[in-house]
């Protein structure tokens, strides 16, 4: 999907169990630092959590972080010590490195620079993030990408602040970044800078949503950024893949849209058929960038009030003109055609052999207090005696086997769920990518036989449950923007763990989307250089080389029926080594000032002393 330099953190899914605090540490919790109770977080995060909603209907989540390290007491202490020298003696501010904390300093470049390279850069940025509820799927058919050139044009400058790179040089300035991305049904911006200047920074970028500029001049400029970034995915096999799988679905479906956008689609076309792309622009704006289905996250050490005010001071601007959010709940079934259960051969960009086995589902989020799909994809996925990858391997036919729902939007959205097998073949695995899709089919089948195993279910659960429970904390910018994505799916209570947790054991949902995975569903495209001379249609966009045919029909035929399984073929052991006990040991031996000496012979001396 179309984005700029993203980096998103992968988080896992994980069943944990957690509480929301006791009342004695919310008791003794300052007045204006206290979060909201119902938010559920992990026992070691130490940030608080408070919702709101403003009056024009923008859901907001606050995140304060007054959590300190070593490292920031010291740059408390020598911020604290530059202000002052700064008031005694200003000449001292280009030789002194303790002066590099004044505000003056960042006037100047070289400053903010020895700032972001130094240690005391180690202090955490503040960071915002903001999800509009609509992405590529509003695209009008006569104008694909729109959506995508309008995430860059907002960005050029606003009506308060009408210079076009001046946010961009100011995060500069400061320490900071900023990216945005556009998918299916959501388009995301985010910045981080430092927090003596993110308040700053909040007025600045929430005029973008209030009043951008979108100055018509530009036009011709960003539609070229927006054609490189398009030009730059071109050699990507996952971004061809996603485009001929979408041209996949059936005729009038979103799905079958060019997200992307490029100059021939926001230019040149347009321009022929006379359509004003600066007008169309200003419409979808206002039609789609509404308050009222916007989330917003920002976290700062600052205190939860301190952020309450500065938001309801600067976001309460922005406009919310009422009308209903794009729902396209209603166009299910995208892939029900008969081009989908097919067999097509690719040439990919990569010297590899790959085969993609993929099925598509009802829409699963709805169900991600039970998340079926991450049950079957962690089945899919072992490694050990009795799965799929084990006996490939046994046969000399494949690498590596990936599978599951990446929860991007082209994977997960309200139309349809994505399951996918991805496999990397050996030689001789391309020339038996039947035998190689017919064990992953033996597996399937084992699987809906025997059913929902809720022994398998809790191993998942406790160990997610232990990662969740030891959670480490994630640069501000990649979590803002996750939490705020996760605001536009979950209920509150859920926004920090919906997309992690395995909350309820329900085996009826999990045998639901495990039963229509079967070989009829399927789609197979084969990835390999070896396909050159045997493809002879090009797909639109990319140009990606690729050609479709009937599925063998023995192999069908097999598949039809009620074909044997692989004796080999079974579910994982029961696991005996997830950690359930993590108590901390007494001490093996006494707490001595000085190491002792263990060791004393001919060879040399050891002494030992223990630390913790």
């Amino acid at each position: 999907m179309p984005v700029r330099n993203k980096s998103k953190t992968a988080a896992r899914d994980s069943g944990q169990k957690v509480d929301h605090g006791s009342e004695e540490e919310e008791d003794s919790k300052p007045n204006n630092n206290r979060g909201d109770p119902d938010i559920v977080k992990s026992p070691s995060d130490p940030k608080e959590y408070r919702y709101i909603k403003l009056g024009n209907g923008l859901n907001v989540l606050l995140i304060s972080d007054m959590s300190i390290g070593k490292s920031e007491v010291e740059m408390q202490v020598e911020e604290e010590e530059s202000e002052s020298d700064d008031d005694d003696d200003s000449e001292s501010m280009s030789n002194d490195d303790s002066n590099e904390y004044s505000s003056d300093d960042y006037e100047d470049d070289d400053d903010s620079q020895r700032y972001c390279s130094g240690k005391k850069r180690s202090e955490k940025q503040s960071a915002a993030a903001l999800c509009v509820g609509i992405g590529s799927f509003s695209d009008p058919d006569d104008l694909p990408g729109l959506a995508h050139f309008l995430e860059h044009m907002v960005f050029m400058g606003s009506e308060k602040y009408p210079d076009e790179n001046g946010f961009d040089a100011f995060l500069k300035k400061h320490g900071g970044s900023d990216n945005a991305s556009t998918d299916c049904e959501r388009t995301v911006f985010q910045f981080d800078i430092q927090r003596k200047y993110f308040k700053a920074a909040l007025e600045r970028w929430a005029q973008f949503f209030i009043g951008p500029l979108m100055i018509q001049d530009t036009i011709d400029r960003e539609v070229e950024a927006v054609d490189s970034e398009f030009q730059l995915a071109t050699p990507s096999d996952s971004s061809r893949k996603e485009l001929l799988f979408g041209s996949l679905a059936r005729p009038g479906h979103p799905m079958g849209k060019f997200f992307w956008g490029n100059s021939q689609t926001l230019k040149h076309t347009p321009k022929e058929k006379n359509i004003d792309t600066y007008a169309r622009l200003k419409e979808f704006w206002k039609r789609h960038y509404s308050a009222h289905y916007m989330t917003l996250t920002v976290q700062s050490k600052e205190t939860l009030d301190t952020l309450e005010a500065w938001v309801k001071e600067i976001f309460s601007q922005i406009p919310n003109n009422g009308l209903p959010k794009p729902d396209f709940s209603d166009v299910r079934d995208p892939f029900d055609t008969p081009a989908f259960n097919k067999l097509y051969r690719v040439i990919p960009v990569k010297n590899v052999h790959s085969l993609n086995i993929t099925w598509a589902l009802p829409p699963q989020k709805q169900y991600y207090r039970t998340k079926p799909l991450h049950y079957i994809s962690w089945l899919i996925g072992h490694e050990g005696k009795g799965s799929i990858l084990s006996l490939l391997r046994s046969k000399y036919l494949a690498l590596a086997l990936f599978g599951g729902n990446g929860e991007t939007g082209f994977e997960q959205n309200s139309t349809y769920s994505v399951f996918n097998i991805s496999i990397t073949l050996t030689d001789d695995g391309y020339r038996q990518f039947y035998e190689v899709a017919h064990i992953v089919f033996q597996y399937m089948k084992m699987l809906q036989n025997l059913g929902p195993q809720e022994r398998i279910y809790k191993e998942i659960q406790k160990i997610e449950d232990n990662e969740f429970h030891y959670l480490e904390q994630t640069d501000p910018i990649d979590f803002v923007e996750n939490v705020c994505e996760n605001m536009q799916l979950f209920k509150k209570e859920d926004f920090l763990t919906g997309d992690q947790l395995l909350f309820e054991y329900k085996p009826e949902v999990i045998a639901a989307a495990l039963n229509q995975l079967t070989p009829q569903n399927a789609n197979l495209i084969l990835l390999s250089p070896n396909n050159e001379g045997k493809c002879h249609q090009t797909e639109r966009w990319f140009g990606t080389l690729y050609d479709v045919e009937d599925i063998d029909k023995d192999w069908t035929k097999t598949w039809a029926g009620d074909f044997e399984l692989n004796p080999v073929l079974h579910l994982p052991e029961k696991n005996k080594y997830i950690a359930t006990d993590f108590t901390l040991k007494s001490s093996d031996c006494n707490d001595t000032i000085y190491p002792a000496k263990i060791v004393n012979n001919p060879c040399g001396c050891l002494w030992y002393k223990k630390r913790y």
